[in-house]
């Protein structure tokens, strides 16, 4: 039975206790997980310090871009050991994994290493009276040790978008992947050993929230940073840890995102995109479209088609070329959505496909499956119009005019993502800037330029994350003044 354990300062740290780590697909158990306690945890924050302290905080530029170019070759020498890890963790479809997870996990090293090397500062020029003349510069610093908390449902790509950008800026970073996805997280340890990486400047720790590792992290005094990514509720915990030592932080939380789809749209770009952006990965990512507004004239028609298209999609092994559609993370996770599905019924919608769990007659009856499904007929004030269910299910409703969806759309207190689809570019261009989110595709979605700045509003989060976004967040930024008299003293 593989054996999951914590990274500490260079080195392999086993833990007293352990936790089951579960296949979704058919409930089987992957590895034994060691949690971390408080001390290892400290440990690893004292680690991280001396690194910053010593050696890793004098390394140049050109030298942590080429670290960092040398993690994602190896991350691409063991592609198939990462790709089975985040299959065996997470029941995704291959087709997914191997072109969206681990290809990005790659990524994102080599992409802020580019961003390292070109990256600018501010310089500007100040002229005083009698002649003299004051420069100002900017110096990039790191911040110091970040803690480094992300989620489940894009285990290596969320967790290498934070810890590449820290580690780029000079930051010692301890990292926490979710419980319910240790796998990638433990073999990037390893690249990260196997490459060079200095001691302690790479930390790892398994565990939980409250009582356990992600509590310790935030809570400790010597944490310089804190980013986060997962949901709502847990980001107003760690908020509140990280007021205690004003600390800065980052948080990508949930979405209850709206698809605004007008009549003049390209009908079936629409729906390819639309079959994506509401059932990608069961419905477990935080852009997905759980609200989707159809212009009236097409209503029926879209309907119609999404349905069709939704009885399509096949359950199936995730190594299965023909799978479209995986379980979802856990048993305790699809108890919540089905919990979901049974409240649209109570709150009087319309199950026009779905609303139960899949039956196959194999091991996969033991594993953590829903239907993907579509509802209509709520109010707007329906706790499923209102809520995130984080799972494979739209609610569908009609509108009749601009004004009245764009106010539909951002009746919510959530603000991270929204889809837009027509042909009109003057009303792309209208109705996009009109939404309070912190993303908006057109004619598109999940389409990312990652110079570009990712984040959300309201409750779905604090700060932007990509490109020099990111970089800034990760670093220190001190000003130098000097003056230069206008005459020699």
């Amino acid at each position: 039975m593989k054996q999951y354990r914590n990274y500490i300062g260079g080195a392999w740290v086993e833990s007293a206790k352990i936790f089951d780590d579960h296949n979704p697909v058919d409930g089987s158990l992957v590895a034994r997980v060691h949690e971390a306690d408080k001390e290892m945890v400290d440990a690893a924050i004292r680690a991280g310090h001396g690194a910053v302290s010593g050696a890793w905080g004098k390394t140049s530029v050109a030298d942590r871009a080429a670290l960092m170019y040398r993690i994602a070759d190896e991350i691409d020498r063991r592609r198939n050991d990462f790709l089975e890890a985040e299959i065996a963790d997470t029941g995704k479809p291959y087709s997914m994994a191997s072109t969206i997870d681990i290809p990005r996990g790659a990524a994102n090293f080599r992409v802020f290493a580019d961003i390292l090397k070109t990256a600018s500062l501010d310089s500007f020029r100040m002229d005083l009276p009698g002649g003299a003349h004051a420069i100002n510069y900017a110096v990039r610093k790191p911040l110091g040790v970040v803690g480094v908390i992300s989620p489940w449902n894009l285990p290596l790509l969320l967790l290498t978008w934070k810890i590449a950008p820290a580690m780029a800026c000079g930051n010692a970073v301890v990292a926490k992947p979710s419980e319910e996805t240790p796998g990638t997280a433990t073999l990037l340890a390893e690249v990260m050993h196997a490459v060079g990486v200095p001691p302690g400047v790479f930390n790892l720790v398994h565990g939980f929230g409250p009582g356990s590792a992600g509590e310790f992290i935030t809570t400790n005094p010597d944490i310089n940073a804190i980013t986060f990514t997962g949901e709502s509720r847990t980001g107003t915990a760690i908020m509140r840890a990280a007021a205690e030592g004003v600390k800065p932080i980052s948080f990508e939380l949930g979405g209850k995102n709206a698809a605004i789809i007008f009549a003049d749209c390209d009908m079936e770009q629409m729906l390819d995109g639309m079959m994506r952006a509401i059932f990608l990965n069961s419905g477990q990512v935080c852009l997905c479209s759980e609200r989707v507004y159809v212009e009236r004239a097409i209503y029926d028609r879209f309907l119609t088609a999404l349905v069709d298209r939704v009885k399509g999609l096949k359950f199936g092994w995730p190594n299965d070329a023909e799978t479209s559609m995986g379980p979802l993370i856990s048993a305790e996770h699809r108890d919540k959505v089905l919990s979901y599905y049974a409240l649209a019924k109570e709150e009087g919608a319309q199950v026009l496909v779905g609303g139960g769990v899949p039956s196959f007659g194999d091991d996969r009856d033991n594993g953590f499956w829903v239907e993907p499904t579509v509802i209509v007929g709520l109010a707007q004030d329906a706790r499923c119009i209102k809520e995130e269910i984080f799972g494979p299910i739209c609610h569908v409703s009609p509108f009749d005019s601009e004004a009245e969806v764009v106010a539909l759309a951002n009746d919510t207190r959530y603000g991270l993502a929204a889809t837009i689809w027509t042909t009109n570019v003057n009303r792309a261009h209208r109705v996009s800037q009109a939404m309070r989110v912190g993303l908006c595709w057109v004619n598109s979605w999940f389409l990312r330029d990652l110079r570009t700045p990712f984040g959300g509003a309201g409750l779905s989060g604090i700060g932007r994350e990509g490109g020099m976004h990111s970089m800034n967040f990760y670093s220190e930024l001190t000003n130098v003044c000097i003056r230069v008299d206008g005459e020699p003293q």
